[in-house]
């Protein structure tokens, strides 16, 4: 593993406790993470409450998603991943999609929720001694959750169809983690806009599937004409979705240089996201 990766990580990591000291910043004590970790609890536990078959819905749900895009993708449209010497065959092609489904909607879920969370809570913001900007951790673990849950449905699928799953798998985390990181920051500055403006809910929306659809979920960056692939690398989900895919199919190493890069801006999207939420939160109960 690059050691290199690790030492300019632990550089800017050093330059950025000024910085995040002086936004008010501080590391989630041992409290705030076990409200996190309860609420979250309590979200995957209501969103089954009442159905027969409960949680086992989060396993059930991914696998009769994958199921249709085998079926619509391989069957109907015979659609093939393109790579520089091959074409994958159609169950190749639903487990690469299936792969960038995952990332993409943990973040969709967790930022069109982001808009109304302090709205849909009117309670918490009037308890001075809430911590209001644990709602949107909360949506996000929740949807990690439900990630993890698609995780597993996958794994069998890449023993079937790839031969087995790499050593590299356990370096996701690594790719994940920075993608956290900007899905907080956003949903932080989504949360304060859309408490003060309500149509930021109904604008959502169409972002999180424009978002779909200009990322190499469908299709690899490759696939694309020189000109325009820097462009789909302005997508946030861009990278984490491609360097997945690498470490959890094809068993190569991340791209280290773009994944450093890549934790910079997350860094920074979360912190100024955190930022203007402690800044505006004073104002939420007078519009609630």
């Amino acid at each position: 593993m690059n050691s290199g990766f690790f030492a300019s990580m632990a550089s800017i990591q050093n330059r950025l406790i000024p910085l995040k000291r002086s936004m008010g910043f501080r590391k989630p004590d041992s409290k705030s993470l076990g409200l996190i970790l309860s609420l979250s609890k309590r979200e995957v536990q209501a969103k089954y409450r009442g159905s027969l078959l409960g949680v086992t819905w989060s396993l059930l749900t991914p696998l009769l998603m994958l199921g249709v895009y085998t079926f619509v993708f391989g069957v109907v449209f015979r659609s093939r991943w393109a790579t520089s010497d091959t074409h994958a065959s159609p169950a190749e092609f639903a487990v690469i999609l299936f792969v960038g489904l995952i990332l993409y909607q943990m973040m969709a879920d967790t930022l069109t929720r982001a808009p109304s969370v302090i709205i849909s809570n009117p309670s918490y913001v009037k308890k001075v001694v809430f911590p209001l900007e644990i709602l949107i951790p909360v949506a996000l673990t929740t949807s990690l959750v439900h990630a993890g849950f698609s995780l597993l449905v996958l794994a069998p699928f890449l023993i079937a169809v790839f031969g087995g799953i790499p050593w590299t798998a356990i370096l996701l985390p690594l790719i994940v983690a920075p993608l956290c990181l900007v899905i907080l920051g956003l949903g932080w500055l989504l949360a304060s806009l859309g408490t003060y403006v309500r149509d930021i809910s109904q604008f959502i929306g169409p972002v999180m599937t424009a978002m779909l659809f200009m990322a190499p979920i469908f299709f690899p960056v490759t696939a694309l004409p020189e000109w325009l692939q820097p462009w789909i690398g302005l997508n946030p989900l861009t990278l984490p979705v491609e360097q997945a895919r690498e470490v959890l199919i094809f068993g190569n190493m991340p791209d280290w240089k773009g994944l450093g890069i890549y934790y910079c801006v997350s860094l920074a999207v979360c912190l100024i996201g955190f930022a203007w939420f402690r800044k505006t939160r004073k104002g939420f109960a007078d519009v609630l």
